[in-house]
């Protein structure tokens, strides 16, 4: 079985739920993607290391560093930089916290993050681009330089588009309609 077919079984396996859910976005819906329950596990974080490193490479993007805001995009984030590790150049993890901290540094990116820094940022799902907005919002603040968008799951309502309109390209792992979702 490909890492891709793998992947999308894992998820449809872990992560997929169908009920009634309110969604960050503030939108509704009939499914919900715990992305978190297939990017924390063991064979998610070597496949989602693999695929993300590898869609990267091929978007053409070299950068320094790759995160997202807290939490959802952390184990994304860890598991393309740990596969760098092996398969150079090696790309460093960073968190955007969704507020600034009001002790120590004060600061709202934590980890292998400097200004200047390219970076790729990440988001486990994509409904409306949210929370890459709100990611690339504070890379930029602090000066770093973003070269795009790479989500686990893209499903389809409209954030790749908005975040592609504000001049990001947007890379994803898969989408809802390749997990057989409809809604």
């Amino acid at each position: 079985m490909s890492d891709q077919a793998a992947l999308e079984q894992l998820l449809r396996e872990r992560s997929v739920r169908f009920g009634d859910f309110l969604l960050a976005s503030g939108q509704r819906s009939s499914y919900y993607i715990d992305c978190r329950l297939t990017t924390m596990s063991a064979q998610g974080m070597v496949l989602i290391g693999r695929l993300g490193l590898q869609a990267i490479r091929i978007a053409g993007w070299a950068p320094d560093a790759i995160g997202g805001l807290t939490m959802g995009a952390d184990p994304v984030a860890y598991a393309v930089a740990a596969a760098s590790a092996t398969t150079p150049p090696v790309i460093d993890a960073f968190s955007v916290r969704k507020e600034a901290k009001t002790h120590g540094t004060g600061r709202v990116i934590e980890g292998n993050f400097r200004e200047g820094a390219r970076v790729v940022v990440v988001e486990d799902v994509i409904t409306s681009g949210g929370s890459a907005e709100k990611a690339i919002s504070a890379v930029r603040e602090a000066g770093g330089i973003v070269l795009g968008v790479l989500a686990v799951v893209d499903r389809l309502q409209g954030g790749r588009p908005h975040l592609e309109g504000l001049g990001h390209t947007v890379v994803s792992l898969t989408t809802t309609a390749s997990l057989g979702i409809k809604g």
